[in-house]
């Protein structure tokens, strides 16, 4: 792709920093806090007909109260399957079988374990800003090859890489927001 304007260059900077925080919001939807949502169930796959499939393609998962998930499989043959496709999928739940329905209680967080979620919490954000600030390098240097093509002037380069700097520091400002409710929500008892 060749960029040859720097309000090009601004533009795809900004959408790549705003892919940033959704990847980062996506990551932390999987974080397990003290309460139940039917998000932490997305990345479970299942064996569905010799096939890895996500569990939501052949199950409903339904929030049954605040601390307990029901899972619903469309085939009732596949009960047994998606238990044990939970039970592995390595997030320390429990589920179990009644009649056509998977409950997943979700058991509370010790001191411990909400501490180490809270590190896992501030790893996600550290690889989102090192993500923000890698967009923010690729667009100096397309802005660098711009002036070397004199497709712009040496103040229109300097003053669009004070725009990018202060869009870099608008990302980070959110990462940090975003992490300190994350923390918040699992340090909540």
């Amino acid at each position: 792709m060749s960029i040859n304007s720097t309000s090009e260059v601004k533009k795809n900077t900004e959408q790549r920093m705003h892919k940033s925080i959704e990847a980062l919001k996506a990551n932390l939807a999987k974080v397990r806090t003290g309460r139940a949502h039917t998000g932490i169930l997305d990345h479970v796959q299942v064996e569905y007909y010799g096939n890895p499939t996500l569990l939501t393609q052949v199950a409903n998962v339904t929030l049954i109260d605040a601390r307990t998930l029901g899972v619903q499989p469309w085939e009732k043959k596949m009960l047994s399957v998606v238990e044990k496709a939970i039970r592995d999928a390595d997030l320390g739940l429990n589920p179990s079988t009644q009649g056509e329905m998977i409950r997943v209680p979700m058991p509370p967080l010790n001191e411990e374990r909400r501490k180490e979620m809270v590190k896992l919490v501030k790893g996600e954000a550290e690889d989102a800003k090192i993500s923000i600030r890698n967009v923010r390098r690729d667009a100096n240097e397309a802005l660098k090859k711009l002036l070397k093509d004199k497709a712009c002037s040496e103040d229109e380069e300097r003053r669009s890489q004070d725009e990018i700097q202060k869009l870099t520091d608008k990302f980070v400002a959110d990462v940090d927001k975003i992490i300190v409710d994350k923390e918040k929500e699992i340090l909540t008892v």
